[in-house]
């Protein structure tokens, strides 16, 4: 049987997952409601966030798809597994064209010399316009210097929620033939290594099993991978070290299936090797070369994890201890080869991610299976340059937004430290293209949606490391924080919410030191919430008027992230996410900031 490989590229919500989900149900090896994006968080929020593997069926080929992340964050999946097949299939919204993160996959594809199967998908959208969207892609091809041969591109169009595919906008069609035609076509065949040579294998992703251990996801280069057999783990500047493979998978759909050999140009799953990790060459030959090894984005932010010491610690969590937090941030480490954790401490872990998304969604994870902790505001990671000079992590931020806003993004990015690259007009929106640090990015994705009502589009990603770029004023507000614990009485909320934005609602419990909203004026506040209104025998004009509460600002894991100041805490329990002070009385907080 015939093998191909292809990744499913795209900016988020373009439609990759539903398209790969409609590929599977098509060519029998899925049924109605399996998705790709089984996880509960990415089914919540509409992106996928692991990368994974499918396998299809098609007039006798075997077609290996990897659904990949199009969140800025996961970026170094998607590098990952572009190493390890042969072509691409580029997902565009015919309405919106290329965006951000198009932009940055299409990048590393070309790079390295892939060449483009490009779906102009959503095609049914009233706005769409396919024609406009297939020039946007070609003019982004020649931008990011794809050679003629790339830039003549297969062009097929979409509908991926109905599971239609077109050569030509005037076809009719009923399904994603057309799609799966135009695949065996410029897709190479996966292989024609030998059978016979010694096996050279390398694992471009992680997955772990709790009978089975670490699971290695990867492609194998030549040879025949079999179960129970003794290997080599070889890595360019390492010492070679044995392993012995147990059990051997490939993929049918999503299902994984117990395999006896696997051939050159498959992609599988292998359990057995403990430590084995990514872009490493697994071989039966100790002097075989090893491949080329692939490079993981190193991390730009980091922040504390800490056993959580409020006043309503160990009320809801079932693993509360600092070795329980330890246990599960070592299984974590597993898989999730973009994170980084010094252990060093007994009772407080550093971890450096790739973002706020990357650590809110292990944080989001913890949290929903039962963790209580605490962490501290995110900060970014400074690199020291060759001649001693400080670096930070920079990133180019793509804006798309109405006209009418463009003056006040440009003002608030610019005091963050951005600067404009470029700005387009596309009828009455406007895309602005920035450069700036990462560190002025922090706690301005909820501001954005301030300042534009919603109507704005925002993305980035990380660009490299730049020298510093000095001191930059990001938070314009302040924390309102409670002076007592009790329960907030509305009377009390509807006299705080005139000075500045709540995060509370009345009847919620709350604990000296908690954080309950910001104060518009950017200084600090100790309030009392619980206080109820004074009543006298006498009746006094405007004495009933009605409470009228605004909704409160709940916070999220993302949000606490975000909004948090620097001597605070987000405290993350299964049921609840809230803001405190490190310190919790206000003489405590006094005598450390006379420290300072």
């Amino acid at each position: 049987m015939e093998i191909r490989n292809i990744a499913i590229i795209a900016h988020v919500d373009h439609g990759k997952t539903t398209l790969t989900d409609a590929l599977m149900r098509q060519t029998g090896v899925a049924v109605e409601g399996v998705s790709m994006d089984s996880n509960d968080l990415e089914r919540e929020r509409g992106i996928t966030i692991y990368s994974k593997n499918a396998a299809i069926f098609y007039k006798d080929t075997k077609i290996n798809l990897v659904d990949t992340p199009g969140h800025a964050d996961f970026g170094s999946e998607v590098e990952r597994v572009l190493r390890s097949i042969d072509s691409v299939l580029l997902v565009v919204d015919a309405q919106e064209g290329p965006m951000p993160q198009t932009r940055f996959v299409l990048k590393k594809s070309l790079e390295l010399g892939l060449k483009p199967i490009v779906v102009l998908n959503k095609i049914d959208k009233p706005a769409a316009d396919p024609a406009r969207a297939e020039e946007q892609v070609l003019e982004l091809f020649l931008e990011l210097g794809a050679d003629t041969e790339q830039s003549n591109f297969p062009v097929v169009y979409a509908i991926g929620r109905e599971g239609i595919a077109k050569r030509k906008l005037t076809d009719d069609s009923k399904d994603l033939t057309p799609l799966l035609d135009v695949i065996l076509e410029h897709v190479p065949l996966a292989s024609n290594a030998s059978r016979e040579v010694p096996l050279r294998f390398q694992p471009f992703n992680l997955g772990y099993d709790k009978f089975l251990g670490r699971l290695a996801v990867g492609r194998v280069y030549e040879g025949m991978l079999l179960p129970n057999k003794d290997v080599f783990i070889k890595h360019e500047g390492k010492d070679t070290r044995p392993g012995k493979v147990i059990k051997v998978f490939t993929f049918r759909g999503l299902e994984r299936i117990d395999s006896t050999t696997v051939e050159p140009g498959d992609i599988a799953l292998v359990a057995g090797l403990s430590d084995i990790d990514i872009g490493e060459t697994v071989t039966t030959d100790p002097n075989a070369t090893t491949l080329p090894g692939i490079a993981v984005d190193e991390p730009t932010i980091a922040l504390n994890f800490l056993v959580n010491n409020s006043p309503f610690a160990g009320r809801e969590g079932k693993f509360v201890t600092s070795r329980q937090i330890r246990e599960r941030l070592m299984r974590e480490l597993e898989v999730n080869v973009g994170l980084k954790i010094d252990f060093d401490a007994s009772d407080v872990f550093r971890v450096y991610g790739r973002g706020e998304l990357h650590i809110a969604i292990l944080l989001e994870n913890m949290r929903r299976e039962g963790y209580e902790l605490q962490v501290s505001q995110p900060q970014v990671i400074f690199h020291k340059g060759e001649n001693g000079e400080v670096l930070e992590p920079f990133e180019e931020v793509i804006v798309d937004v109405p006209s009418v806003y463009q003056g006040s993004i440009i003002e608030r990015l610019g005091s963050r430290g951005f600067i404009m690259q470029n700005s387009f007009v596309h009828g009455e929106s406007v895309r602005l293209i920035f450069e700036g640090p990462t560190r002025g990015l922090l706690g301005y994705r909820n501001q954005f949606v301030i300042d534009t009502r919603g109507d704005g589009i925002l993305s980035s990603h990380f660009i490299g490391f730049k020298p510093h770029k000095g001191e930059i004023k990001k938070r314009q507000v302040g924390s309102m924080v409670s002076m007592v614990a009790g329960k907030t009485l509305g009377f009390a909320l509807w006299n705080l919410q005139e000075r500045g934005v709540l995060y509370i609602g009345p009847g919620t419990e709350v604990y000296e030191g908690m954080v309950l909203g910001n104060t518009s004026k950017g200084e600090e506040m100790t309030v009392n919430p619980t206080k109820g209104k004074q009543l006298t025998n006498m009746r006094a004009s405007g004495s009933d008027e009605a409470i009228m509460l605004i909704p409160p600002y709940t916070i999220s894991v993302e949000r606490g992230l975000e909004t948090m100041a620097e001597d605070e805490y987000l405290e993350l329990t299964p049921k609840n996410v809230r803001l405190r002070k490190q310190n919790l009385t206000e003489s405590a907080r006094a005598k450390a900031r006379a420290k300072v």
